[in-house]
């Protein structure tokens, strides 16, 4: 019997039971500027809870709060956990305590461990045991993995799972943290929060996610969820809870609100659109061809490209499409292909990433932390990478004369802040996508690929970078968008190739490039 809360209804639960998480009049203060301005938030026994904002509304802050990375204002701010009061500031590691435990985007696993040593390396260090069971803790393993349908091989080595399943591996662990504190076990089950676990998942690892989280609220659990990314916000939330500059904007009931009205209140107006004027290729031969593309999942794949357009490959997970931009700049081997370029033609089975580079192919990865940048080098270390070069005068680096081009480039591609001396991994995702868009489109490559290019971007960002990406069309680059999001394909592409069951494609152009009618054709492929 679920709990009827404010218009909604929880998985699971007791109307006797208090909040599981109560903030009142939160503020945090960065240097005379409010990150946070009396912030109120609550969340239900067995809810599933959105929060949403733009970045740099105050999320990060608000979080980093709840860990103890941040201390709060001290004002009139109040937490109660579970209906206790909790005084503030909360020490670093103390939730815990209080049963919540936390998945981060990164997820916080050690890939060289296995997944059991990943399991037990947060209680192994709070005991000082010395001695372990293996045998008894991997048969516990077991036991806790089928108890929310997650098939993971205890013994496995992190680094060798598949991404859905490190982050489904993350979530369980946590769950099994907060479990074991006396507070998580009176609250049913604790509180969850996951800030962006699902950014670099395909679609069909983010239904298993969901899935999950659905599992683990009926069982008592709470979860806070913290996404850009509204389709999943609606998808999965019972209420959400939007931050604007520091202030709520307001909480509202997810099945009773429209995405028009929560984007009113994360960005204060009406979001531009970008109309795109599709261009009808169907009687225009190529300029690139991809030929006889094999390996992976593809088998003698052949897709022509027209310069200045912007090609769409998609389909359902298992069907190959996201092998592609790999295979091609040289980052995977294939195990057969050949690229035609203005009339040069490359064996892609000896393609290298640089020599995909000096025939004009610039990459844009789904990861953008780990395949794309440097997180730990400067903004301008980064975006200036590919241009190094030029700035060599002897043995010496002329940094004055880079850090000014690159500044104008932060300032061409709207990066914020305009400061190339910060660094990469302190910028929002938003703007680490733009910056990795200004160090690709300098060198003005001919081919261009987009791996997800939009994800973990916030709404406002997106629509910059639907810009970038047709302003690149203008100066005659083709670009080849891969991604499993039917809305930016949608939006920004000429052509779309859908990718089907036994290496079929099939062609969408013109009044057929929807989001219903890519959906539609993806599963159409898929039988």
């Amino acid at each position: 019997m679920g709990v009827t809360i404010a218009g909604y209804k929880t998985e699971t639960g007791d109307q006797s039971w208090p909040p599981v998480l109560q903030i009142s009049h939160i503020s945090k203060t960065f240097g005379g500027v409010r990150a946070l301005n009396d912030v109120d938030l609550t969340i239900e026994r067995g809810e599933i809870h959105g929060l949403v904002g733009e970045n740099g509304s105050g999320k990060s802050t608000l979080i980093k709060i709840l860990a103890g990375y941040h201390s709060a204002d001290h004002d009139r701010g109040q937490l109660f956990v579970n209906g206790q009061p909790v005084k503030l500031p909360l020490h670093p590691g103390k939730f815990r305590r209080l049963g919540m435990s936390f998945v981060h985007q990164d997820l916080g696993l050690v890939p060289s461990l296995t997944v059991l040593e990943n399991l037990l390396v947060a209680e192994l260090s709070a005991s000082g045991g010395w001695y372990i069971s293996w045998s008894l803790e991997r048969d516990r393993a077991r036991k806790l993995f089928e108890e929310f349908g997650v098939q993971i091989d205890p013994i496995a080595k992190v680094a060798d799972l598949r991404p859905t399943d490190r982050a489904r591996f993350a979530i369980v662990r946590a769950l099994k943290e907060i479990r074991s504190t006396r507070l998580g076990e009176k609250s049913g089950g604790g509180l969850l929060i996951l800030d962006e676990p699902t950014v670099y998942l395909p679609a069909a690892g983010k239904r298993q996610l969901y899935d999950l989280m659905r599992e683990i609220t009926s069982r008592g659990a709470s979860v806070l969820f913290v996404s850009h990314d509204l389709d999943e916000i609606k998808d999965i939330t019972h209420r959400v809870t939007v931050l604007r500059n520091g202030f709520v904007q307001g909480t509202v009931v997810t099945e009773e609100t429209t995405d028009d009205k929560v984007i009113n209140m994360i960005i204060g107006h009406q979001i531009d659109t970008l109309t795109v004027q599709h261009t009808d290729l169907q009687n225009k031969p190529a300029d690139i061809y991809i030929s006889g593309l094999s390996g992976g999942l593809l088998n003698n794949i052949t897709i022509g490209i027209h310069k200045g357009e912007v090609l769409g490959l998609t389909g359902l997970a298992g069907f190959g499409f996201e092998d592609v931009p790999y295979f091609v700049f040289g980052a995977r081997k294939p195990l057969s292909g050949s690229l035609e370029i203005d009339c040069q033609h490359y064996d892609l089975m000896t393609m290298t990433p640089s020599r995909a580079v000096k025939a004009g192919i610039s990459l844009l990865p789904a990861d953008r932390q780990n395949d794309g940048s440097v997180g730990s080098l400067t903004v301008s270390d980064n975006v200036m990478l590919q241009v190094i070069d030029r700035y060599f005068e002897g043995l010496r680096i002329r940094w004055k004369k880079m850090m000014t081009d690159a500044r104008a480039l932060l300032d061409k591609f709207d990066v914020r802040p305009r400061e190339p001396g910060m660094a990469y991994n302190a910028l929002s995702g938003g703007n680490q996508q733009k910056v990795l868009f200004a160090k690709w489109l300098q060198i003005k490559p001919r081919l261009l690929f987009l791996h997800e290019p939009t994800q973990g971007v916030d709404i406002g960002a997106r629509v910059e970078i639907f810009r970038v990406i047709r302003h690149a069309c203008d100066t005659d680059t083709a670009v080849v968008c891969v991604s499993t999001d039917h809305e930016v394909l949608s939006t920004v592409c000429d052509r779309v190739i859908v990718f089907g069951r036994r290496n079929t494609l099939r062609e969408l152009v013109g009044v057929d490039i929807t989001k219903d009618r890519i959906i539609e054709q993806c599963y159409a492929m898929a039988e």
